[in-house]
């Protein structure tokens, strides 16, 4: 902060500032001479830096798609019930990640640039009691910008379309 000047403290401040500091008990006890040797001494005042003639515009923010939502109840029953039809299925069984997750990012391109609006994920249920990888990370790619862009919302399918081991996803409208 070198270069900038103020203005320095008035006989009134000074004063009220030596007072201030005899009011104060130190951390570690300091000798009186030099108390009032530091109470004296010259404070280099702080003063805003110039402005400029004309304010700067906000940065834009980048775009973030919003948090991804689960279906509700009232959407799903519409899907079980057949009142809202699933536009698409993509099956995952026997994919690595990688592969499932290329798969994915292509069909929900896909299935958004055809106007789709509910799509189904089958991902499986997977061996034992912690359920398959595929039906943990589907989950986790979902919340990925690349798929928020994509992707409204998810819950997990109704028991006649595969129960735990599918997902319904809601897709937004394409651009």
């Amino acid at each position: 902060m070198s270069g900038w000047r103020g203005r320095g403290l008035s006989d009134g401040e000074r004063i009220l500032w030596r007072e201030i500091t005899r009011s104060i008990a130190p951390l570690r006890p300091m000798p009186l001479e030099e108390m009032e040797a530091a109470s004296d001494a010259q404070i280099p005042p702080i003063t805003a830096p110039p402005r400029s003639a004309r304010p700067q515009p906000p940065r834009p923010k980048p775009e973030t798609p919003p948090a991804l939502a689960p279906l509700g109840r009232r959407a799903k029953q519409r899907v079980v019930r057949g009142h809202d039809p699933i536009d698409g299925r993509l099956d995952l069984h026997g994919l690595t990640q990688a592969e499932a997750h290329d798969a994915l990012l292509g069909f929900l391109h896909t299935a958004q640039s055809r106007g789709a609006r509910l799509v189904m994920v089958i991902t499986g249920k997977g061996r034992g009691g912690e359920g398959g990888v595929l039906k943990r990370q589907v989950p986790l790619w979902l919340a990925l910008p690349e798929f928020r862009a994509m992707v409204v919302g998810f819950d997990e399918a109704h028991q006649r379309h595969g129960g735990e081991g599918a997902l319904y996803l809601r897709l937004r409208k394409g651009r």
